[in-house]
């Protein structure tokens, strides 16, 4: 039986991902021309398949791959309850960025989760309405901030350069994914010191949603040796 495998289809996570499973004797690479999205492998029990990073989550809670490599920022983000539709197999060691809460620079009573709710109901009671927390992250920032006790704050969506926002003036703060904190911190912006939604890196997951019959129990199985895992 063959295993369906979602990588990602271009740059350094591609290249990484390949580079992992070569240096676990498991050779993986394109098939065709860059324009194509066909990957190959030297282990007949498994099938490559290139996505986008944020198309694996969801091929993964579906079932349509066995298994899949993309950020566990992604999975979080991107999957109700997905600890019931997937499971972590093992971190991979690359693609490392932190998800932070980051508020500007110039907030200097703003350090933590706590001063930022005070600040959230201060801004309300001086401007009548929430403070604004640009996000991509909404599931994972909006369950975070609850666990924290933040209320009073209103969720607005960024699908471009969050860290602008606040400069641009459509948000107070952001949630957002960040490697270094260079380009927080060019745009004025700071870290709150417990401000770590997650940690993220480069994961192999597995589908508790796609088909597990014997055949392909058996190949996972013959996988997690090759693997070491």
């Amino acid at each position: 039986m063959t295993l369906r495998l979602g990588l990602p289809s271009k740059g350094r996570l591609m290249e990484d991902a390949f580079g992992w499973f070569a240096a676990r004797g498991i050779t993986l690479g394109r098939a065709g021309s860059e324009r194509e999205y066909a990957a190959q492998s030297d282990w007949e029990h498994l099938e490559p398949v290139l996505l986008s990073a944020g198309e694996i989550p969801r091929e993964l809670e579906g079932g349509r791959i066995h298994l899949g490599v993309t950020g566990s920022d992604l999975v979080r983000e991107k999957v109700a309850r997905w600890e019931a539709r997937v499971e972590e197999l093992v971190p991979m060691g690359f693609g490392a960025a932190d998800v932070v809460i980051a508020v500007p620079r110039f907030w200097v009573d703003v350090e933590t989760l706590d001063d930022l709710d005070a600040a959230c109901a201060a801004f309300r009671r001086a401007h009548g309405q929430r403070l604004r927390i640009a996000t991509k992250y909404h599931r994972l920032t909006r369950d975070f901030l609850q666990q924290h006790g933040v209320a009073d704050y209103l969720l607005v969506d960024s699908q471009g350069a969050t860290e602008g926002v606040v400069r641009g003036e459509t948000a107070e703060a952001i949630s957002d994914i960040t490697s270094t904190g260079e380009t927080l911190r060019a745009n004025g912006l700071k870290i709150l010191s417990d401000g770590l939604i997650h940690a993220s890196q480069a994961t192999l997951f597995l589908s508790r949603q796609a088909p597990w019959s014997g055949g392909e129990q058996a190949a996972l199985a013959s996988l997690k040796v090759r693997l070491g895992l």
